[in-house]
């Protein structure tokens, strides 16, 4: 029986949703270059630009719904852990969309931050925040209008690592949902879990840059191949290939 589960998904899991992947064809990252909205810098040159970019990726998610690998993953934190009592799932996001949530997951650790939050730098205080926001925005707590979207951008350090680290060096088992394994710290994940012991399983479309680091590799569309993995994991406690 596997008792400590570690889940990181990507942009993979939520492509099936409608949300396209990160600099993609389709989808307003391609009509931005990423100095200029996912970096500090960036930000500073232009904070209008900016909170107009992440306003608009806000709206954009609204009407997307969790597809059945959100789903699996909720039902593997519900049942599983319910089955097997004293066994933990613990799932960590490179996403910044809300569909972990909306399929009612728990405790889902964004690394990368979330769209559906804002971040004050006067107070330091981070809430939910739903509406558009801009440069005259004020924050509820200190009313300074020092507000950023609290999202995580290239040259910062990822959010909760310290937990996602803890987690990863009592895991006994690994998965890794549809991502690309090339974007540090999370394409050293693997190789951790492993250091440790854990038994680790890649789903992707194809095999990715990093998968010869896993011991199985599951491929296709997840919302095909993770809800019957979960099934058979929910039911036996393992997982054999």
């Amino acid at each position: 029986m596997f008792k400590n589960i570690v889940v990181l998904t990507g942009a993979g899991i939520s492509a099936e949703s409608g949300i396209p992947v990160f600099r993609s064809e389709t989808g307003l990252w391609e009509q931005e270059k990423v100095e200029d909205v996912a970096t500090y810098d960036g930000y500073m040159r232009d904070k209008t630009k900016v909170h107009e970019f992440y306003n608009k990726m806000r709206r954009s998610i609204k009407t997307k719904e969790p597809n059945p690998a959100h789903l699996a993953l909720t039902r593997l934190q519900q049942e599983y852990t319910k089955k097997y009592p004293g066994s933990s799932v613990t799932i960590v996001t490179q996403n910044i969309d809300d569909l972990h949530e909306k399929a009612k997951s728990e405790n889902v650790i964004h690394m990368h931050g979330e769209l559906n939050s804002i971040w004050c730098e006067h107070c330091d205080a981070r809430y939910r925040f739903l509406e558009d926001s801009s440069t005259e925005t004020k924050c509820n707590l200190c009313g300074s209008k020092k507000l950023r979207p609290d999202i995580v951008w290239f040259g910062e350090m990822p959010y909760r690592m310290g937990e996602i680290e803890s987690a990863l060096f009592k895991c006994d088992l690994f998965m890794a949902i549809g991502t690309s394994g090339v974007v540090y710290p999370a394409a050293g994940f693997c190789q951790l879990a492993r250091s440790v012991g854990a038994t680790c399983v890649e789903f992707n479309l194809e095999k990715s840059a990093v998968g010869s680091s896993f011991t199985y590799g599951i491929y296709g569309k997840a919302s095909q191949t993770l809800p019957e993995f979960v099934d058979k994991l929910i039911e036996t406690g393992e997982y054999k290939n």
